[in-house]
């Protein structure tokens, strides 16, 4: 298992901008390429979301993000840019994560999307490391909502329910399983049955998390009411989860939306629970907060903080068994350059 690395710690002496012979003494180096498979292997679940922990609280004031550029490339198609870089010479880095959108690769049976991470030095500009973009997105979405369970759901959480079945699901039953040790049963639902349970098959058979079941089951309203933890990962523009049927002391997870046509959930289950963020863009671009709030049915004031308040602990979490709290987030580039520094120390390491 890879350690964390302390992102104060530099790699090579010649990089921190304290040592007065930095100018003269630093060498060109060749940008490494890190391949998908490499990338599975320098980084786990419980890893990241050490590092996550670790080091959002100190780092994340350091690190600038612009708003993400778009760019159509086609009538269909779209290159997105998302940058970050770091103002601290603790953090001597530089990310952009371009992402490519292309629908139509349906009718090829190839992904609609493709994503490629570029980490520079913030100290002489040089290409130090290119990476699977994609699997890089996977790994931080899911060890996000890993470290908010970690931090909000029941210390006795059981049961997993794991609704959708995509690229995106293995990796978050891995984080939640990560995050919560005590979860013993995961129960998985897709609209098409049959990928639920081939995931539960794929899950089976990894291994790693012994005395854990996995299986699938047809009918969502049947197993929402179980979930200890409800985590959500679907493009749905119809809510899936009712909040009349989560469990008293429930953690509802969503990830899936990140437009305002999108919901993966219904007002009731908002009305219902604490609401927490990963960042203040999930109040703007969440399909069922922004809804909730046009509707009155929270208000922005309501909501019980963003991810990096629970971990420096200027913001309570959850405050007693019963209750019911519900974690959105949207993705953000700090999470993303966190991810990319994390594969690169630990292969240079």
């Amino acid at each position: 298992m890879a350690s964390t690395p302390n992102p104060a710690k530099s790699e090579d002496p010649n990089t921190n901008d304290t040592n007065p012979n930095y100018l003269t003494t630093t060498t060109f180096t060749s940008p490494i390429f890190i391949s998908t498979e490499s990338l599975h292997s320098l980084i786990s679940h419980q890893n990241l979301i050490h590092h996550f922990h670790a080091c959002l609280p100190t780092v994340s004031s350091s690190l600038q993000t612009p708003i993400r550029q778009s760019y159509d490339v086609s009538p269909s198609s779209s290159l997105l840019l998302m940058p970050s870089w770091s103002s601290s010479p603790l953090f001597p880095y530089v990310g952009v994560k371009l992402v490519t959108y292309f629908p139509q690769n349906s009718a090829l049976n190839l992904p609609g999307v493709h994503a490629s991470y570029v980490l520079f030095s913030s100290i002489t500009g040089q290409t130090l490391a290119s990476m699977d973009g994609t699997v890089l997105t996977l790994y931080r979405t899911s060890c996000v909502s890993g470290l908010a369970s970690k931090i909000l759901a029941r210390n006795d959480s059981e049961i997993l329910v794991m609704i959708g079945a995509g690229a995106l699901a293995p990796h978050l039953i891995k984080a939640h399983l990560s995050a919560r040790p005590s979860l013993r049963r995961v129960i998985i639902w897709n609209r098409t049955v049959e990928k639920a349970s081939k995931l539960a098959v794929e899950m089976r058979e990894s291994g790693g998390f012994d005395g854990v079941s996995f299986e699938s089951n047809g009918c969502l309203e049947e197993i929402v009411g179980l979930g200890d933890i409800v985590s959500c990962a679907t493009n749905s523009e119809t809510p899936l989860v009712k909040g009349e049927r989560l469990k008293a002391g429930a953690h509802l997870d969503l990830v899936g939306s990140f437009k305002h046509s999108m919901r993966e959930c219904d007002d009731e289950a908002i009305r219902r629970g604490r609401v927490f963020v990963d960042n203040e863009a999930a109040l703007v671009e969440a399909g069922e907060l922004v809804g909730a709030f046009e509707r009155e049915v929270i208000g922005k004031g309501e909501i019980g903080g963003n991810i990096v308040e629970l971990i420096k602990g200027e913001k309570v979490g959850r405050r007693n068994s019963d209750e019911i709290t519900v974690f959105k987030s949207v993705g953000s580039a700090i999470v993303d350059i966190l991810a990319a520094q994390l594969v690169y120390e630990t292969y240079k390491s």
